[in-house]
């Protein structure tokens, strides 16, 4: 196994990081808080750079690459806190017409939420009821809707006409495993990107005369955060990895699929990563990290939704100690 990132790799890397700079960057993050709706035209530019489509094969107009590449992608995405039904688009693409493109916005049932159900086209899974209801997100860029499980108090949503609900061809389990992975991926860029804001406040903030930096609680605290960060990297990266080489061993590298006990592994790293690095940059930007005039408070906001997503943190200790 080798963990080295492949030029390709890292262009891709880079490339769409760059991608997202130019496109998305803090004004636009801002812009898109306040107007609280999807950017349509920013949803497309994203299917025309290959993010929806970048495991489809190539025969069926995709990109035509693999869960790694993948995984590299959507921690840049996360990296940027790009908003929008990111996963589910990417794994309705060459199901759902138009998901590939762009074209449409697709959303997904976990069994428990749902996000940005009233902005999307189609919706995969068919636990989803028409008696979903919405409810409070702390995150401003993530709305939600709870199905099934525990109910709260809100009124009944009303899907946008022309909404389908479409069942993958995928087996039961693998939608779900595969939607962890991605989103443990977000996790891990939520988590770098949160290191370093922290390390450049600490850096530029000076009190005594010298950066903030400079004192020992403070370096040890930028120190836990990079560990975190480069331990979970190494477990999403390993899942994404040793899914790929299964698959290809077994030649159905169109059916990658990450282990069930590695893609929960993975999510419970990513998810303590991002979480506890967003309250720590918190904790080295002091009161500042709570108002507008810092990021780091939606970093932890998002994080702590998407730790909810998918395999929550209970579910995923209790697969990881089933191997034990």
């Amino acid at each position: 196994m080798d963990f080295r990132l492949t030029d390709d790799q890292l262009a891709l890397r880079n490339g769409f990081r760059e991608l997202l700079a130019g496109r998305f960057d803090r004004e636009a993050l801002r812009a898109a808080v306040d107007r609280g709706t999807l950017d349509r035209a920013l949803w497309r530019e994203l299917g025309d750079a290959g993010l929806f489509s970048l495991r489809l094969p190539e025969a069926r107009g995709g990109v035509g690459l693999g869960l790694p590449e993948a995984v590299l992608v959507f921690e840049e995405a996360g990296r940027a806190l790009l908003p929008g039904p990111l996963v589910a688009t990417h794994l309705a693409a060459g199901a759902v017409p138009g998901a590939d493109t762009g074209e449409a916005v697709v959303t997904a049932s976990d069994g428990a939420l749902v996000e940005w159900l009233a902005e999307a086209d189609d919706v995969l899974g068919q636990d989803l009821a028409q008696d979903a209801r919405p409810i409070r997100s702390v995150d401003p860029l993530t709305p939600l809707h709870r199905v099934g499980g525990e109910r709260t108090a809100g009124p009944d949503v009303v899907l946008p006409p022309g909404t389908n609900v479409v069942t993958l061809t995928l087996p039961p389990d693998a939608t779900a495993l595969t939607a962890a992975l991605l989103t443990a991926a977000l996790q891990l860029g939520s988590a770098a990107r949160t290191t370093e804001l922290a390390v450049q406040h600490a850096r530029q903030r000076e009190q005594f005369g010298q950066p903030i930096g400079a004192f020992q609680a403070v370096k040890h605290l930028c120190a836990q955060m990079l560990v975190r960060t480069e331990i979970a990297r190494a477990a999403v990266y390993a899942a994404a990895v040793t899914a790929e080489a299964a698959a290809d061993e077994a030649d159905v590298t169109g059916a990658c699929v990450p282990d069930a006990y590695e893609a929960a592994g993975a999510k419970l790293l990513a998810d303590d990563a991002a979480v506890r690095n967003a309250r720590d940059c918190l904790q080295v930007h002091g009161g500042m990290g709570f108002t507008w005039e810092a990021d780091v408070h939606l970093h932890l906001k998002r994080a702590w939704v998407r730790a909810g997503q998918w395999i929550t943190a209970a579910e995923a200790e209790e697969l990881v100690a089933s191997r034990l």
